[in-house]
């Protein structure tokens, strides 16, 4: 599907203008180039101001060309704006937890324009997490997944090297250190208005995709078209509950559902699986809020929330 007016915002802490042009060239090929208008990122801004400017400027296309942070940034505008302008990803991070959801290419930024440009326009979710921060109310977007405690950054983070090898091993590495460091979390949780839930864990995630980095799934049925929020609480108390959510996440959800043995996510003691809607958050003391492994700051109240149907998404073609 072509586009009259692409707009391309871009983080200049992650490449040059100069090589974006070179990887667009490419992404083009022998087509014709259409319209393109660029939006600088800033420190202060992302990318929300810059996507606003490219839809004011007729933009039917606005390429995110960065990390999480930009993507998020971009994406939650264009579900804000409600705008049928499409959303392509040039991923340039060290996580692109978006692209990898969606199939993207990930090595090369040429091959990730022929998408933008030229793929397949699929409709996605988007989360929203509404919360109490030192700066105030406000309401952020996330595309993959948002957390408290052993959340998205601290898996996200995750020795690459280690991963390459050894697979969800890193993650149980990096797990195993982020429990023995961390305190239970005290949490009163609402799910899709039911009553009040009392919990002790070490983390909450939800999330609307489920594959981090190295292609491991943490939310096994995490789709992110499917109208739900998938939940995750992990608490772990002690060397017992880390071997039961060892084998939950590698065996009950990893391995038995690659040879078809399990279709659905499997909970235990230690790791409780739920989809959800809509998602009230209320701790006993502040902790740092993450989303797509970005910090935004601490907070003790958080509605997670989903746009259905919110961002048209550039992916390739079937």
């Amino acid at each position: 599907m072509g586009s009259n007016h692409v707009a391309i915002v871009w983080n200049p802490s992650k490449t040059s203008k100069d090589d974006l042009e070179a990887a667009l060239a490419d992404g083009v090929g022998d087509g014709e180039l259409p319209a393109v208008s660029w939006f600088e990122t800033s420190v202060d801004d992302p990318g929300r101001g810059q996507a606003r400017e490219a839809l004011d400027a007729g933009a039917d296309l606005v390429i995110a060309a960065g990390g999480d942070g930009t993507v998020r940034a971009v994406a939650e505008c264009l579900a804000d704006a409600d705008t049928e302008a499409a959303l392509g990803v040039v991923p340039m991070g060290t996580g692109n937890l978006l692209a990898r959801n969606l199939g993207l290419p990930l090595r090369s930024k040429g091959a990730a324009f022929e998408v933008a440009l030229g793929g397949d326009t699929r409709t996605i979710d988007l989360g929203w997490a509404d919360a109490e921060v030192e700066s105030g109310r406000c309401r952020f977007a996330f595309t993959v997944m948002a957390g408290v405690g052993i959340d998205a950054h601290m898996i996200t983070e995750t020795d690459e090297d280690l991963k390459g090898k050894v697979g969800w091993l890193a993650y149980v590495e990096s797990l195993g250190r982020a429990v023995s460091a961390s305190d239970i979390i005290h949490m009163d949780l609402t799910v899709d208005g039911e009553e009040v839930q009392r919990r002790e864990a070490h983390t909450l995630i939800v999330g609307n995709c489920g594959i981090l980095t190295g292609g491991v799934t943490l939310l096994p049925d995490a789709d992110p078209a499917d109208g739900e929020l998938d939940m995750l609480v992990l608490s772990a108390e002690d060397v017992g509950g880390w071997l039961d959510t060892l084998r939950s996440m590698v065996w009950d959800n990893g391995l038995k559902r690659m040879v078809g043995a399990s279709d659905e996510a499997a909970s235990s003691d230690s790791v409780e699986h739920r989809r959800a809607t809509a998602v009230a958050l209320d701790l006993e003391e502040p902790r740092v809020l993450e989303l797509d492994g970005d910090e935004v700051g601490e907070s003790d109240h958080v509605e997670f929330s989903l746009q259905p149907g919110a961002l048209q998404v550039r992916v390739p073609r079937d």
